[in-house]
C-alpha cells in the first residue's frame, strides 16, 4: 500500500506531501489544476523516463519519494533487495526515491541505497498498476494475461509442475552442451590423450629413476677409459718389472736386516708390512674393478635409449619425473571421461527426450484446462463490462498452442481482445485507441480478478471518459469493490464516481507571491459536499444531489459490510 508520496519542484508543485490510507482514494479538481502532476510523480518514482522540462521553473532539481507498506506484498522482495545490494525494509516499509536535475544528473534510491533505474522499474511493476493514458499497464502484456487466466482458473499448480519440468530439461541441455563438441576436435583430443596415457604407462617410470640411469650411463660411456686406467694402475703396482710391490720387497728385506741388527727398528718394519697389506687390497680391487669395467656396447645403447626416453617425457609433460607421473594420472582421468562420453551422451539424451515428452504432455494438458476456463472468464468480464456501460461490446480471449515454443508458462500464445461497438472485430487490448475504453476494460478485469491480482496499488485515470448517469455509478461501485482487496487511487471528473471514495482529495491551483502552485487538500465531510456540488455544476440542486450521492454511498457501504 502506498501510504506517503512526497513531491518537490515538479511542474506546478513546489513541495507537497500526501498521506494515503487503504480503500478507495479519489482525486478531483478543475481541469489544469495539476491532477496529472500526481500521476507524473508516481510514474517517475516507479521508473519512468525523467523529463528535465518537468522541473519547476527556478529550481535546479526535482525529487519524488514514495513510501509503501509491503507487509502483504507477495513477490520475493527481500531476495530481490539482497541480490541487488539494497538495504532491507525496516518495519515493513519500502521507500523509493527519484531525483533529477536540470544539469542531467539522474539518481534513484531504494531504502536509501543507490540503485539502477531497471531495479526501480522492477519494483514498480510489483507495487503499482497505472491504468489510463499511461504506460504502467501490466494487464496489456500477454504473459501477464496468461498469469491472470491461470489465477482465475486455479491452474498455478499445473503451471508450476510444467515449469519444473522445463527447468530440468534446460539443466539437461546445459549438461549436454558441455559434452557436445565438434566431432573432429573430439577425435583429436581422444587420440592425443590416448597417446599420452600409453606413452607414460609404457615407460613404467620409477621415482628418481632419471638420476640413477644418468649416473649408470655416465659410467658405461667411459668404460674403456676406466678399464685403461685401472689396468695401468695395476701394472704399475704389481705387474711390471719395476712394479711398486717388487721394489717394496727390496725395502722389506733391508728393514728385516736392520731389525736383526737393531730391534728398535721393528716399528718401521711393521709400518712397511701394513703398507704392503694395503697395496695388496688395492691390487685385488683393481683386478675386480677391471673385470667390471669391461666395455658392453649393448648395455650402453640401452642406457642411452632409456635416458633419451626419460628426457623426452620430461620435455613434454613436466620438468621432473614426479610431474610426468602426475600428468599421466590426469591424462588417464581425461581419457576415461572422453571414452565414456558416448555413454554419458546417451544417458543425457534419453533424459532430455523423456523430459521433452513430459513437457509436451503437461503443456497440452495445461492448454486444455485453459481452454475450459476461458469461457467462464469471458462471461464474468462481459457481465462487468455491461454494468460499466458496454452493453453491446464483446470481450474475447484468443489462444494458440505452439508446441515448438513451450516455455515455463506453457505453449499458449494468449491475447485479451475487445470490441467496444457492435459490428467491429475484437482487437487486442493494447490496440484500443480510447484510453477511457481501455480503463473501463481494465476496471472490469480487475473486478473479476481482484482476489487473484498480486499488485497492491491500482491507479485509474480517465475511467469516466464518455460516460455518465448509471454507468458512472457503476464505475464508482466497481472501484469500491476492488478497493476491498487493493488500494485504489482514482482521478475523476464525475461526482457519482468520486462519491464512492473512502478518502477524497481536491487539487487546486493558487497564486502566491506571484507564482502559481498546485495544492492538494484532503476533504472532510462538508468539504466533500462542496466539491461534489461543484462537479455537478453548482447551485442548491447540485448540493442536494451531492448530499444524496454521499448518503447513497453510506447506505451501500453499510449494506455490503
Amino acid at each position: 500500500m502506498l501510504h506517503t508520496l512526497r513531491i518537490r519542484n515538479l511542474a506546478l508543485v513546489a513541495e507537497l506531501t500526501l498521506d494515503f490510507g487503504p480503500g478507495l482514494s479519489v482525486l478531483t479538481g478543475e481541469t489544469g489544476a495539476g491532477k496529472s502532476v500526481i500521476l507524473g510523480a508516481l510514474n517517475l518514482v516507479l521508473g519512468q523516463r525523467a523529463d528535465r522540462g518537468a522541473i519547476r521553473a527556478g529550481a535546479d532539481q526535482c525529487t519524488v519519494e514514495a513510501a509503501f507498506d509491503i507487509s502483504r506484498l507477495r513477490p520475493p522482495l527481500s531476495a530481490f533487495l539482497e541480490e541487488n545490494g539494497l538495504e532491507p525494509c525496516a518495519d515493513g516499509q519500502l521507500v523509493l526515491k527519484r531525483s533529477f536535475s536540470s544539469a542531467g544528473a539522474n539518481r534513484q534510491f531504494v531504502n536509501g541505497s543507490p540503485t539502477t533505474l531497471a531495479a526501480l522499474t522492477t519494483l514498480g511493476a510489483w507495487l503499482v498498476d497505472l491504468h489510463g493514458p499511461h504506460e504502467h499497464q501490466s494487464l496489456l502484456q500477454p504473459h501477464r494475461q496468461l498469469a491472470i487466466l491461470d489465477a482465475f482458473g486455479n491452474l498455478e499448480a499445473a503451471r508450476q509442475s510444467l515449469a519444473e519440468l522445463v527447468r530440468q530439461r534446460n539443466a539437461a541441455e546445459a549438461e549436454l552442451a558441455a559434452l557436445v563438441i565438434d566431432e573432429r576436435t573430439y577425435a583429436q583430443q581422444l587420440d592425443l590423450t590416448r597417446h599420452q596415457v600409453r606413452e607414460i604407462t609404457d615407460a613404467r617410470l620409477q621415482s628418481g629413476e632419471d638420476a640413477t640411469v644418468a649416473a649408470e650411463h655416465h659410467r658405461a660411456h667411459h668404460a674403456a677409459r676406466r678399464l685403461e686406467l685401472s689396468l695401468g694402475a695395476l701394472d704399475a703396482l704389481s705387474e711390471s718389472e719395476d712394479a711398486a710391490t717388487t721394489r717394496l720387497a727390496v725395502v722389506g728385506r733391508a728393514l728385516q736386516e736392520l731389525v736383526r741388527l737393531d730391534p728398535t727398528a721393528q716399528d718401521l718394519a711393521d709400518g712397511l708390512d701394513q703398507s704392503v697389506s694395503l697395496l695388496r687390497d688395492v691390487q685385488h680391487g683393481l683386478v675386480s674393478y677391471g673385470e667390471r669395467a669391461e666395455v658392453d656396447p649393448g648395455r650402453l645403447a640401452e642406457l642411452e635409449q632409456r635416458l633419451d626416453l626419460l628426457q623426452s617425457l620430461k620435455r613434454k609433460y613436466g620438468p621432473t619425473l614426479d610431474e610426468v607421473q602426475a600428468f599421466g594420472v590426469t591424462a588417464r582421468e581425461k581419457l576415461a571421461a572422453l571414452e565414456g562420453r558416448s555413454v554419458e551422451l546417451t544417458r543425457i539424451n534419453t533424459l532430455r527426450e523423456r523430459l521433452q515428452r513430459e513437457i509436451l504432455t503437461a503443456a497440452r494438458k495445461l492448454s486444455q484446462s485453459r481452454q475450459a476456463v476461458i469461457p467462464r472468464l469471458v462471461k464474468a468480464v462481459q457481465l462487468e463490462l455491461s454494468a460499466l456501460g458496454f452493453r453491446q461490446s464483446e470481450f474475447a480471449i484468443s489462444v494458440t498452442f505452439n508446441p515448438d515454443g513451450i516455455q515455463s508458462s506453457g505453449g499458449d500464445v494468449l491475447e485479451f481482445q475487445f470490441a467496444p461497438n457492435p459490428g467491429e472485430p475484437a482487437r487486442p487490448l493494447r490496440a484500443i485507441a480510447s484510453s477511457g475504453e481501455l480503463a473501463r476494460v481494465m476496471l472490469a478485469l480487475k473486478t473479476v480478478l481482484a482476489a487473484e491480482d498480486e499488485v497492491p496499488v491500482l491507479v485509474f485515470d480517465e475511467v469516466d471518459a464518455n460516460i455518465g448517469g448509471e454507468t458512472a455509478h457503476a464505475v464508482g461501485e466497481k472501484m469500491r469493490q476492488i478497493a476491498r482487496q487493493h488500494q485504489v487511487l482514482c482521478i475523476t471528473h464525475l461526482a457519482p464516481v468520486a462519491a464512492h471514495g473512502d478518502a477524497h482529495f481536491v487539487v487546486t491551483k493558487d497564486v502566491a507571491a506571484g507564482r502559481t502552485e498546485s495544492q492538494v487538500t484532503q476533504l472532510k465531510a462538508g468539504g466533500r459536499v462542496d466539491e461534489l456540488a461543484r462537479m455537478l455544476g453548482g447551485g442548491p440542486a447540485a448540493r442536494r444531489h451531492a448530499e444524496e450521492l454521499l448518503n447513497q454511498r453510506k447506505k451501500t457501504k453499510t449494506a455490503t459490510s
